[in-house]
């Protein structure tokens, strides 16, 4: 691709780290599109997002933010923060709107598995505490990655990183960059952690390129090359 090719930033959501983003990594560079996986730090919406957007902000050249869950939110913040930020990608993800929280935008929808699924448990936070989730580990593999072998849910539960309760809960303070940037959304359609009609409901609401991928909540690992093609085209758009 030419030297104007933006750069793919992948943010992880709740529950996943980088790493989650590895096979599609692959596929990008083999297509010529550099990529980089940042680490969520998944503490709050706007300290996430503002995070992200100083990442996205230090890279020479156009850049495309793709979310994963949680990482929908965070992106959607950080490409209103970041003038390089030239198109979305949202992965099995929320779609929020100004004053509408993760949480809050799922309430429409059917419960999934895991509302029921969440471990909290307790971190410093200044003087005080807060709360934080993970998922319990007999649940993650149901959960968040059905159509994966036991050998990787296994570690995969045992690796997951919490994400405080207020990042869920926060809503967005800012204008949503999807309002001014074009975006893709794939949807998939065997998540039980968030309802596939709300990842339906959010693409439309975005006005989303949307594509339908028979997959579990981590389809970037188990559908990594139906998840790299739809930031290809993205990063293609832009370019």
């Amino acid at each position: 691709m030419s030297d104007n090719t933006p750069t793919a930033i992948l943010v992880h959501g709740a529950f996943a780290d980088g790493s989650s983003w590895g096979r599609v990594i692959d596929r990008l560079r083999a297509e010529g599109v550099d990529a980089i996986a940042v680490s969520n730090p998944l503490r709050g919406l706007a300290h996430d997002g503002d995070y992200v957007a100083a990442v996205a902000g230090q890279v020479d050249g156009p850049v495309v933010l793709v979310g994963h869950s949680y990482g929908g939110p965070v992106i959607t913040h950080a490409g209103a923060k970041a003038p390089n930020v030239k198109a979305l990608v949202y992965v099995a993800s929320f779609g929020i709107d100004t004053g509408e929280s993760a949480l809050g935008s799922v309430e429409p929808f059917p419960p999934v598995e895991l509302g029921t699924s969440l471990a909290p448990q307790q971190f410093p936070d200044g003087e005080g505490t807060d709360t934080e989730f993970t998922i319990r580990r007999d649940a993650f593999p149901s959960v968040f990655a059905a159509d994966l072998p036991a050998e990787f849910t296994a570690t995969a539960a045992a690796t997951q990183r919490p994400i405080a309760a207020r990042a869920l809960a926060e809503p967005l303070a800012v204008e949503p960059a999807w309002k001014t940037l074009p975006s893709w959304f794939a949807v998939a359609t065997e998540d039980n952690a968030i309802h596939p009609d709300s990842q339906r409901a959010a693409a439309k609401r975005l006005g989303a390129t949307t594509v339908e991928v028979r997959g579990s909540h981590a389809i970037a690992v188990s559908r990594p090359d139906e998840v790299a093609a739809l930031v290809l085209a993205a990063v293609r758009a832009v370019a």
